[in-house]
């Protein structure tokens, strides 16, 4: 645009002051409408084609769009990949009720006071009861993540000591991260005993032997091994450790509080029975089969859990009050025993997912209901395939089909299995069933499908 029309641009005060304006001021603040003038104007600036300048109705216009499309960090989705813990996608849906205990403490909270004297209080205190009685540790705590979780069990037990850990423990994490690295940063050297595939109880004894301050062993929560494999029994390793007065920690990853065959799912090491085993510290995560928001419990013996707490990294790696308000109401459903009613991936497992697909093809007036096959994802219980229906929606080309509905509002994302668009209805919650079908009606007509 030439610097001559430029000049016929109105100023940034004369838009907002005009009273078409008024209502978005008074909705989204003078600030946010300022905001949204400048950027305006300078998109209109920026044009290089000779193009008239915007009359102010048409100015107002865009001034008013980019207020109420003002881009947000994360948006809503339906995931509708059959998918339980989709790590892409923010991994478990919290409770309702983690959601109201957020709320709660989202202004200001009793965090770290105690009402009754008035006086400072831990911001852990809460978090230790519900936690030691539905695992049946001695004492416990938690941190931001389990990778923290490890980090700080490593750096508080071991110290500059070495850790011992089985070639066949040695796992990638997630995002590139390798557990050699996380051991690293604690300070506590790499001490690598026996093979990938086989490990004996006389490695570890060699090990503790040479100096091992800390055992370290790792639950295949995402991967199997098979074949020509061995290693010893927990006790066996524990027993020799304990002999040479070294704690040993557990790293079980995924955190089942219930018993998964009762869903369908393989066998799962429950936390209550890793702490049952006689580990010294259980660590595991609270966004994977805990089904709660994104940390690192650690439970175990009391004098461990203590140096834990009282170790600097305990603060790098504190929660915030969302995290544990969250988190504490989460713990509370399963002491009560009303996990497996309120926690939405345990919720999803028992649904009528054929009913649910019919429905939407019967809507929709498209599609045909097939079996289809979910899983846990996350990380956790790599054998488990979660049986159902999904709704197959035909189209020639199939990922402009998937790009569409995931530019709908609210995105859909599905799959392709056998050149078809799959969408299940186990991981989408019931009452989004019509935004999911108008979704895909305007994302089928959109493609031609």
């Amino acid at each position: 645009m030439s610097q001559s029309k430029l000049r016929h641009l109105p100023a940034v005060h004369a838009l907002i002051e005009h009273p078409e304006l008024a209502s978005s001021v008074e909705s989204f603040g003078r600030e946010a409408v300022v905001q949204a003038a400048r950027e305006v104007l300078d998109r209109v600036r920026q044009k290089t084609a000779e193009v008239g300048v915007p009359d102010m109705a048409d100015l107002q216009a865009q001034i008013q769009r980019h207020l109420e499309h003002r881009p947000t960090l994360y948006r809503t989705v339906l995931n509708a990949t059959g998918i339980l813990l989709h790590t892409n996608l923010g991994r478990a849906p919290l409770p309702e009720v983690a959601w109201q205990a957020m709320e709660a403490a989202a202004g200001y909270c009793d965090l770290e006071m105690d009402l009754s004297t008035g006086k400072r209080a831990s911001r852990l205190r809460d978090v230790e009861e519900p936690l030691t009685a539905v695992t049946g540790a001695e004492a416990g705590m938690l941190v931001n993540n389990n990778a923290a979780a490890v980090l700080i069990s490593l750096a508080a037990l071991a110290g500059d000591r070495p850790t011992a850990i089985s070639r066949g423990h040695l796992v990638e994490i997630g995002g590139g991260f390798r557990l050699p690295t996380i051991m690293q940063a604690s300070g506590s050297p790499l001490l690598e005993v026996g093979t990938t595939n086989r490990t004996h109880i006389k490695d570890y004894e060699e090990a503790l032997e040479t100096g091992a301050g800390l055992i370290l062993l790792v639950h295949r929560s995402n991967f199997v091994m098979q074949g020509y494999v061995a290693e010893p029994s927990v006790q066996e390793i524990i027993a020799r450790a304990h002999a040479h007065d070294v704690p040993v920690v557990l790293d079980l990853g995924s955190g089942a509080l219930v018993d998964t065959e009762s869903f369908g799912l393989p066998r799962e090491t429950s936390v209550s029975e890793a702490v049952q085993q006689g580990f010294d510290v259980v660590c595991f995560s609270g966004d994977k089969l805990t089904g709660g928001p994104q940390a690192g419990y650690l439970v175990g013996r009391r004098e461990h859990i203590d140096a834990l707490r009282q170790h600097p990294l305990a603060r790098a790696l504190r929660c915030d009050k969302l995290q544990l308000a969250a988190a504490i109401a989460t713990l509370e459903l399963y002491r009560r025993g009303e996990a497996q009613r309120q926690v939405p991936i345990w919720e999803m497992l028992r649904q009528d997912t054929e009913a649910r697909a019919s429905a939407w093809r019967e809507q929709l007036g498209a599609g045909t209901v097939v079996d289809a096959t979910g899983a846990v994802g996350g990380g956790c219980l790599p054998e488990g395939r979660i049986s159902g229906f999904a709704l197959a929606l035909d189209a020639d080309d199939p990922d402009g089909l998937l790009a569409a509905l995931r530019r709908q509002d609210p995105p859909v994302i599905g799959h392709i299995d056998k050149n078809r668009v799959l969408l299940h209805p186990r991981t989408v919650p019931p009452q989004w069933d019509a935004k999911l079908v108008a979704a895909a009606k305007v994302a089928l007509e959109g493609t031609g499908a």
